[in-house]
């Protein structure tokens, strides 16, 4: 009797006490096809994934740190509504779920001082690890409520967790590694702020190769309008791709479900 073997099953062989079948199962396309920048795209959900960005407490919750350090987080809620409203039609698709959080160690010890200055500029202790005030968490420490995800979006068992401790999800993550055992080919991207850590992503992302597609409604930033102009025209120009959300979920199927294995 043959039995999978592998990271998931979409990246597995057959196995048994005699004999190796190295064949990857082949999904049925599950083609979507939505009004994007520059060009209308075809998408396959059997080869996308959905990437949620640094939707947690510090940066998305008034009591978190950009609160705490002065900057206006109240634009948070359309971006919130707009990803939860992909969640289940896309997970329904088969289309995995990743959410790609800061958490940093509670030493900082791969943290140079150039990461940590970006976020405390005079060297106050008002940075990474410093307690937050009123719920004392540790900002943007791994494991903390810092690093949970806002409430009014709920991750599923199924989806995947990754931290990270730069502005790209890439560096020093396993993230690629994950994507890779998916067999993702196009990622979709969510999450804040879109000008930096979703920026600096989705670079990454487009120079290992991996199709980028910005949803400009469930993205937000706390960064004046003309850095998100500046994104968008970037990625539009030289990344990927832009659409809505509302773009994407109009093309779903009206019945989706994992999408079948070709033997």
């Amino acid at each position: 009797m043959m039995t999978h073997l592998g990271p998931t099953p979409r990246n597995s062989w057959l196995v048994s006490a005699r004999e190796v079948d190295l064949r990857r199962p082949v999904s049925r396309p599950l083609p979507a096809t939505f009004e994007a920048q520059p060009q209308r795209l075809t998408v396959d959900l059997a080869r996308t994934a959905l990437l949620v960005i640094d939707m947690q407490n510090d940066f998305c919750h008034p009591g978190g740190w950009l609160a705490s350090i002065g900057l206006d987080v109240s634009g948070v809620g359309p971006v919130v509504d707009a990803i939860a409203s992909l969640l289940p039609p896309l997970r329904a698709a088969g289309v995995p779920v990743i959410w790609l959080n800061w958490g940093s160690r509670p030493d900082r010890a791969n943290l140079p001082p150039n990461v940590l200055h970006a976020y405390d500029i005079a060297a106050t202790g008002r940075g990474i690890g410093a307690p937050l005030a009123g719920s004392g968490s540790p900002a943007l420490q791994a494991c903390s409520w810092s690093a949970q995800v806002v409430a009014g979006l709920a991750p599923a068992d199924a989806d995947v967790h990754v931290a990270k401790h730069r502005m790209s999800g890439f560096f020093d993550t396993p993230l690629d590694s994950i994507l890779r055992n998916l067999c993702v080919d196009t990622v979709l991207f969510t999450g804040v702020n879109a000008d930096q850590c979703v920026l600096a992503t989705l670079t990454d992302a487009a120079c290992l190769g991996y199709d980028a597609v910005l949803l400009e409604d469930a993205v937000g930033t706390t960064s004046p309008e003309f850095c998100m102009q500046a994104t968008v025209y970037n990625v539009r120009h030289c990344f990927g791709f832009t659409a809505s959300a509302q773009s994407l979920l109009s093309a779903l199927p009206a019945e989706t479900g994992q999408p079948a294995s070709v033997p």
